[in-house]
């Protein structure tokens, strides 16, 4: 099959493209290697895949609309996955209008490659954070997002609304993911895993915001990938029961889905400080700080539509996903 990754440089994406490409499928792999951080990891992890006989790749920005077209157009992939974003809800505090060259403009040009060239299934990168101002936890698919805590929750709210309307309109099968806190080997440095190892072994402080009083659903890359591979499979199916007089948020008449890719098992922020301390075999110093603008206090994944339809639920634990981080990281970067 041929299947057009976005963001395939990218921590998720280079994980996929992998995977991908030893099934057989093809892939052609788009990344505009931005500066968002150290672009050197970026070719770092391309550089696994690069040259692989069935992998193309395409250095173009999603804000490009000829670009993007014209990728479509000489391509032709018979399903996407959009996982190219400005990530970062601290950054989109700071820089919002980034957020909508990419998170907006560039998936609405996804959205009209996929219209335009037959794409029989688009799954793209949705996230917790639309959760926002919820409180009742596990977070659930059936309940409304509508109140948004920073702009980077908005954009991916708008991405569902987006993906939505292609779905009614032009009966494009669209399924959004909504990833909880992802972690694992090739990660982004601005990370919290990235950030509190990096600084435990140079000795150096650890910021821990909300006085530690988080609790995350810490979700490991490769079952990530796992559900990400066996939806795209699944294109997404219409709900013959959807009820407009009481509409379902998770679900539609139209081709249309979203789904929570979580481990389903919250850990205290201050827990997984302790798991990366054993492992290093080093203790933190900790720099207790207040909560910060636009984070939520907790996530916890209700994931019982994605084991019930999709036959799957994540289930890597805490311990084992940071050892193989560290193990990664001191061989990455030679310490």
């Amino acid at each position: 099959m041929k299947i057009l990754v976005t963001g395939s440089a990218g921590f998720i994406g280079s994980a996929l493209t992998l995977r991908l490409l030893e099934s057989g499928d093809t892939v052609i792999g788009i990344d505009n290697h931005n500066d968002y951080y150290d672009p050197t990891l970026k070719e770092a992890r391309l550089a696994r895949h690069a040259n692989h006989s069935n992998y193309n790749h395409l250095r173009i920005d999603l804000a490009d609309r000829q670009a993007i077209f014209a990728a479509f157009a000489t391509h032709k992939p018979q399903r996407v996955v959009n996982l190219a974003a400005q990530a970062g809800v601290r950054y989109s505090i700071e820089n919002p209008l980034t957020y909508i060259d990419s998170n907006i403009v560039g998936f609405a040009h996804i959205l009209e490659g996929c219209r335009h060239n037959e794409v029989k299934h688009l799954v793209y990168a949705s996230s917790s954070s639309v959760y926002g101002a919820n409180t009742a936890i596990p977070f659930s698919i059936h309940q409304n997002v509508d109140h948004p805590l920073s702009l980077y929750a908005a954009s991916k709210k708008a991405n569902e609304l987006m993906a939505h309307t292609y779905s009614h309109l032009y009966s494009l099968p669209t399924t959004g993911l909504r990833f909880f806190t992802v972690y694992g080997p090739w990660g982004r440095p601005d990370m919290a895993l990235f950030k509190f190892t990096r600084a435990i072994l140079k000795g150096e402080p650890i910021q821990v915001f909300n006085y530690g009083k988080h609790r995350r659903d810490f979700t490991y890359v490769d079952d990530i990938v796992e559900g990400v591979i066996r939806i795209l499979d699944r294109p997404a199916p219409i709900n013959p029961q959807w009820d407009s007089n009481t509409p379902d948020p998770g679900t539609s008449l139209a081709p249309w889905r979203v789904y929570n890719i979580g481990n389903s098992s919250p850990v205290d922020l201050i827990d997984y400080i302790g798991a990366i301390e054993n492992v290093l075999g080093k203790t933190a110093t900790k720099e207790m700080l207040p909560l910060q603008p636009g984070d939520v206090p907790d996530t916890y994944a209700n994931v019982d539509d994605l084991a019930e339809q999709v036959y799957y639920k994540p289930a890597t634990t805490i311990q084992d996903g940071i050892q193989q981080f560290v193990d990664w990281y001191k061989s990455y970067f030679k310490v």
